[in-house]
């Protein structure tokens, strides 16, 4: 009925539309703070991303000769940035923004209709700015020990030994398997609170394994936060289309198995005391 009286009446459509864009624009400029907390969320993993580059990779670095071993070194990275994920998830920043720190998962929980178009729009851009700022930070801090071969800025490039084609079914693959598990924890009220301790797990895992054949990325943001220092944008596209493919998929996989019902949120860590800008369906859950 409300689609027949909408196309019968083009104003009255206009005229809710309107009402509703109103709506979701006032709502955003409430909202302000938990874009500050995406934008800041990233900043600083990828500053933890280039110090924590910078001391393994660094031929001077100590810690590097301390540790000769490339593959150990690897791991030593996942450990390092698994951790920081952790930490950002059960922060503030992250409790209050939902954790997103990634345009891939922000455009999955679109998908999923659990956040409005419009902040949708603002995570996403603050999430780049973030990435560009961590990097830029970093840049300061180690001046040019993070621009030397060995460090680069950290850039997240195809592994030479296997090629364009690996890394996008490896990018995919990841984030695959990563979205389906923050689905599965994030929207069981009993796990949920461990959704921060899963994900940082892969996070470590896929650095030390995964890493040589994409560079383990899974996030646009941070990619470009690096290669816009580093100059090199080579097979940038696999970064911005691998991860929203595989996130996407995990959805819809997820979906298509437990209903969209299902989802109850879009923030990876429910069980905390901030509010919610979400289209929440948490009990006692009130959408800010």
């Amino acid at each position: 009925m409300v689609i027949y009286e909408d196309y019968r009446s083009p104003r009255r459509g206009a005229s809710r539309l309107a009402a509703n864009l109103l709506a979701s624009l006032c709502g955003a400029k409430n909202h302000w703070p938990e874009y500050l907390c995406e934008a800041g969320g990233l900043a600083l993993f990828m500053i933890s991303a280039c110090s924590f580059g910078t001391l393994l990779g660094h031929p001077d670095s100590h810690v590097a000769r301390l540790i000769p071993d490339a593959t150990l070194r690897r791991v030593c990275m996942g450990i390092a940035m698994g951790s920081t994920a952790i930490a950002l998830i059960y922060s503030k920043l992250g409790k209050r923004s939902g954790a997103h720190l990634n345009p891939a998962t922000t455009v999955t929980f679109l998908r999923l209709g659990k956040v409005d178009t419009i902040d949708a729009g603002f995570y996403i851009a603050a999430q780049f700015v973030g990435g560009i700022a961590g990097v830029a930070i970093a840049s300061f801090i180690f001046s040019t020990s993070i621009a030397h071969p060995a460090v680069n800025y950290v850039v997240t490039l195809p592994g030479p030994s296997y090629g364009n084609l690996w890394a996008f079914v490896a990018e995919v693959a990841i984030t695959f398997l990563l979205m389906s598990v923050i689905l599965r924890v994030s929207n069981t009220p009993k796990l949920n609170r461990y959704t921060g301790l899963f994900a940082g797990l892969l996070v470590m895992i896929y650095i030390s394994i995964e890493a040589p054949i994409s560079g383990m990325s899974m996030n646009p943001a941070r990619t470009l936060g690096s290669a816009f220092f580093a100059h090199d944008r080579t097979a940038i596209w696999i970064y911005f289309t691998a991860p929203p493919l595989g996130m996407l998929l995990a959805a819809e996989f997820y979906v298509r198995a437990r209903g969209a019902a299902r989802v109850l949120c879009a923030k990876l860590h429910h069980d905390n005391h901030e509010r919610c800008i979400f289209r929440c369906a948490y009990p006692g859950s009130a959408r800010d």
